[in-house]
């Protein structure tokens, strides 16, 4: 709880008002009256507020982050909204620079230092030296301007964030296969393998595809351990990526969406 409020004098012991006063005023105003005070209300009350600021941003960052790599050139899965006749990259024409989530990111670093200057506010010279007011003034508005900010463009950005489904297929498929080897294990040991036979077997062909780049599946196939547990069509099977996505829904359901 960090909307409270105190009129309780210079040392916090109302020497020239009665309590009663504190709470009938910050009744009014909306606020609980602090249960205790000196000359000021505590400040962990103000670090909480500003901390929590920092991990609000923390979160918006690492969105942010995600669409940044997914932008890069040779990922290109996804990127950013990118506005006819707005430019890129200043040397590198072809680019398309991801520049509201780079903003996001470095504004996060700044809520982070502004929460950390908060901590540091505090401990206070005989309970209420003037250190913290000069950085006050400075994180408290800052901060939330600069989670506001932020929190608006992060939300255009999804919203109209441009995606390319057969961009991540692509790059699903580089892998030759390999992303499917835990789906084969399991089903292995589904079906009578123990753990490690399953894992070795796996692991052998999974080298061979890293190595030489051959199909992962069709290495398998051809794998006599592998076949002992799993033919032809159980094997196709575990290469089927909609088995990965078969729950996906219940995922939005929980959020509501």
């Amino acid at each position: 709880m960090i909307s409270v409020g105190k009129i309780s004098g210079a040392v916090g012991t109302y020497a020239n008002i009665d309590p009663a006063v504190e709470v009938y005023v910050c009744r009014k105003l909306g606020l609980e009256s602090a249960s205790i005070s000196t000359q000021i209300i505590q400040r962990d009350r103000h670090a909480q507020y500003l901390t929590t600021l920092a991990l609000v941003g923390g979160s918006c960052e690492k969105i942010a982050t995600e669409i940044r790599h997914l932008q890069r050139t040779e990922v290109l899965e996804a990127e950013e909204p990118f506005s006819e006749g707005q430019k890129g990259s200043s040397a590198m024409p072809h680019k398309r620079n991801p520049v509201v989530c780079e903003r996001i990111v470095g504004l996060a670093r700044l809520l982070r230092g502004h929460a950390l200057a908060a901590m540091e506010n505090i401990a206070l010279w005989h309970e209420r030296d003037i250190s913290h007011s000069s950085v006050e003034r400075i994180i408290v508005p800052d901060s939330t301007i600069a989670l506001d900010y932020m929190l608006t463009h992060l939300t255009e950005v999804i919203e109209k964030l441009n995606v390319y489904p057969d961009r991540m297929l692509v790059n699903l498929e580089r892998t030759k296969g390999l992303i499917f080897s835990e789906r084969v294990m399991v089903e292995m040991i589904k079906r009578g393998a123990e753990r490690r036979e399953a894992y070795d077997a796996i692991q052998t062909c999974a080298l061979q595809t890293w190595k030489n780049g051959h199909d992962f599946k069709a290495l398998l196939a051809n794998d006599q351990t592998v076949r002992r547990f799993l033919d032809a069509k159980a094997l196709n099977a575990c290469f089927d990526h909609r088995a990965h996505l078969r729950h996906v829904n219940r995922v939005f359901a929980r959020l509501g969406l």
